[in-house]
């Protein structure tokens, strides 16, 4: 079917009264905000067969995909817009893909084609969300939401719940407040039995936003006209929006090629010579055209109504998105010599945040030094706890000494080597969980730079995974040295030493007299007590300072010294490569805001 040259039938229709609110919807719909804010739409339900599509094709001037059992598998939005400048032109959109084209004729082949990449070939459905924009001087300005036809039983093909699938995707779309609900009834059956009323008496009880259409008025049977009557006058199941009757193209007349045009003036003709019905034209309850001007003021209606929630979430999202486009706008110059200066100031704004965590003078997501603090802190804790394994092992050792360890001595005398053994080999248990801390803290730091790493170049893959790499290695690097301190360290407490000054304060502190000459082995335990508080006191320190000192303070320098050699080399280019989806999340970043702003303007002007 070819599209119809000729006067519009919407051509009277107040189009600069009516067009800026579903222009404006529609702007909000195409930059997601219906995923945050409910908008004002109409969605049209029906049975299967019901005559949804030829009502549809009627107000658009296209054909749309017909047949048996299940035609519309996933929602269709229709924009129809009237521009008078425009002879005809479409766009297709679902998905990441957009299609232009200006022939009437395709609009079939790319909804289908549609539907089949996002519902799959066969028979299912999706709730992905097909838009199809008309531009014609031959259409009304309006907004529908196509769904699919209800279905009560599966066909060969289907899923055996498809019923229950279509009616959960319509609720998904109906029990919006916002939602316009065309509620399309054939004139031949029984309304109270339409599954399509039903579900809309369920989310709308009152009938303050349903609006049903009467379809096939001419196969009805002789003598049921008053009974639509009554239905059309809202005497029967009342709807706050009441009813419009329509006669589209029936099969047969799609089968003799009647065109559009020629069956909206055929309508015309039946309801002006029908003998009960030609009063509904007076009261305009009959006729596409009137069902067109009907549906454009309540959607109008709708949108003003929520034009302060609208503008309120449309300025959240200007603040949003203006923030996100502040993170990546900035990007590299081109000029060579500029270029070069703006990667001294990335590399010098990176080292300049590693230096300042390093420090202490920055956060990033958790204090680095709050968190080593509390690993010394359970450092301390366990060489506090390792004292009383200590005391118990050395007075146990003191008071089997005669039988275990004695020599050729006299009582009252011992062998110094025997308790030395014992304390080295009590210290030494101390070296596991020194190193477990270093591990910890290592994680910690490690976190933290990668963190900031992401942070400063994500915009740079590049040096992203350079920063990354030198990260990982200078980490490993200086942790093999911490480890060989730390053993260094326990080897050197393997000699049992400090000053005499420091282990007589000591001695003193636990209550033993100095350098008396009547000591005995009973004053043993105190004297060693005391020598192990000076070791707990020296690892108590040592080890957090070196692990900071080498995983933090010297990482932190080294990391700033090896990304600084990266100036000297000639691939500017290359180092400072865009992540390739950055450009393409930059520019559609740019298109929402734009959007939003002229959203924001639309609204202040509206």
């Amino acid at each position: 079917m070819s599209y119809d040259d000729g006067p519009s039938m919407f051509q009277d229709q107040l189009a600069e009264k009516v067009r800026p609110f579903i222009d404006l919807v529609d702007n909000m719909r195409s930059i997601g905000i219906d995923k945050e804010l409910p908008l004002p739409a109409i969605a049209v339900v029906g049975d299967q067969s019901s005559g949804k599509s030829s009502v549809l094709e009627t107000l658009s001037g296209v054909a749309l995909p017909r047949g048996t059992g299940i035609v519309t598998r996933c929602p269709l939005l229709l924009q129809l817009c009237n521009d008078r400048t425009v002879k005809w032109e479409a766009v297709i959109s679902y998905g990441e893909k957009v299609f232009d084209f200006d022939e009437p004729s395709e609009v079939v082949n790319h909804v289908e084609q549609a539907q089949n990449e996002l519902a799959g070939e066969g028979l299912g459905i999706c709730e992905h969300l097909i838009t199809l924009k008309i531009t014609s001087s031959m259409v009304c300005d309006l907004s529908l939401i196509d769904l699919p036809g209800i279905a009560r039983v599966a066909v060969k093909g289907q899923p055996d719940d498809i019923g229950a699938q279509i009616k959960n995707l319509i609720l998904k779309f109906i029990k919006n407040k916002r939602t316009i609900i065309l509620v399309v009834v054939p004139c031949n059956v029984d309304i109270a039995t339409t599954e399509a009323l039903k579900m809309a008496q369920e989310v709308d009880p009152e009938g303050t936003r349903t609006q049903a259409i009467l379809t096939k008025p001419d196969l009805i049977d002789p003598g049921a006209e008053n009974n639509v009557l009554e239905i059309v006058h809202n005497k029967v199941i009342f709807l706050n929006m009441g009813y419009v009757i329509v006669k589209c193209r029936g099969q047969k007349n799609i089968d003799e090629n009647m065109s559009i045009t020629d069956a909206i003036e055929e309508e015309l003709e039946f309801f002006q010579n029908h003998e009960h019905f030609r009063s509904l034209l007076r009261e305009e309850k009959a006729s596409t055209k009137c069902l067109a001007t009907k549906l454009s003021n309540a959607l109008v209606k709708h949108i003003k109504k929520s034009l302060p929630q609208m503008s309120a979430t449309i300025k959240e999202r200007l603040v949003e998105v203006k923030h996100l486009l502040s993170q990546i706008e900035d990007r590299p110059p081109l000029e060579p010599e500029e270029k070069r200066k703006y990667l001294i100031q990335v590399i010098t704004d990176f080292n300049d945040q590693i230096t300042q965590l390093s420090n202490g003078d920055m956060i990033v997501e958790e204090n680095l030094f709050e968190l080593m603090r509390k690993e010394f802190t359970e450092w301390m804790k366990c060489l506090e706890n390792a004292k009383s394994h200590y005391h118990e092992v050395m007075q146990q050792v003191v008071d089997e000494y005669d039988q275990k360890h004695r020599g050729s001595e006299l009582p009252g005398f011992s062998n110094y080597r025997v308790f030395q053994r014992v304390v080295q080999k009590l210290v030494a248990e101390l070296k596991r969980p020194a190193m477990m801390t270093l591990q910890t803290i290592r994680d910690m730091v490690q976190k933290q730079f990668d963190h900031l790493s992401r942070e400063s170049f994500k915009n740079y893959p590049y040096l992203h995974r350079v920063s990354m790499r030198k990260n990982e290695t200078i980490q490993e690097k200086q942790s093999t040295i911490v480890k060989e301190r730390i053993v260094e360290q326990f080897e050197m407490e393997m000699q049992v030493y400090t000053q005499d000054e420091i282990f007589n304060k000591h001695s003193r502190m636990e209550g033993t007299a100095e350098g008396s000459v009547h000591d005995t082995r009973s004053k043993y335990p105190e004297l060693l007590k005391a020598y192990y508080e000076i070791v707990v006191q020296r690892l108590a320190d040592q080890v957090p300072m070196l692990i900071s000192y080498f995983i933090l303070k010297q990482s932190a320098k080294i990391v700033c010294s090896e990304m600084l050699d990266l100036l000297h080399r000639d691939d500017t280019d290359n180092i400072l490569q865009e992540d390739s989806e950055i450009e393409q999340y930059r520019a559609k970043l740019q298109a929402q805001l734009d959007c939003l702003i002229l959203a924001n303007d639309k609204i202040s002007s509206l």
